[in-house]
């Protein structure tokens, strides 16, 4: 679902609200209690949930196969073995 970033034409107030994309806009602030609130452009803003994804997206506690962490492990076994398959060819 997406975050979507509103301000109120009448006191400025700023808010976000995740809200399905079939959801219609806000149009009342919360702060004010007008009817004046738009929406405003901003990056798009959102979080993938379930399984499925890549694994290293919103890890906590053991960590696994981080770019920095283990890419010079992973690489070092990559040309291991290329180099022992020659030796034996």
């Amino acid at each position: 679902m997406p975050i979507y970033e509103y301000q109120c034409q009448s006191c400025h107030h700023e808010l976000e609200a995740l809200q399905k994309l079939s959801d219609a806009a806000l149009v009342e602030c919360p702060a004010c209690k007008q009817d004046s609130l738009k929406k405003m452009v901003s990056a798009a803003g959102f979080r993938l949930k379930g399984g499925g994804w890549y694994e290293t997206d919103f890890k906590s506690g053991n960590k696994r196969n981080l770019a920095g962490d283990s890419g010079s492990g992973s690489s070092e076994k990559k040309t291991a073995a290329p180099s022992s398959g020659t030796a034996n060819a």
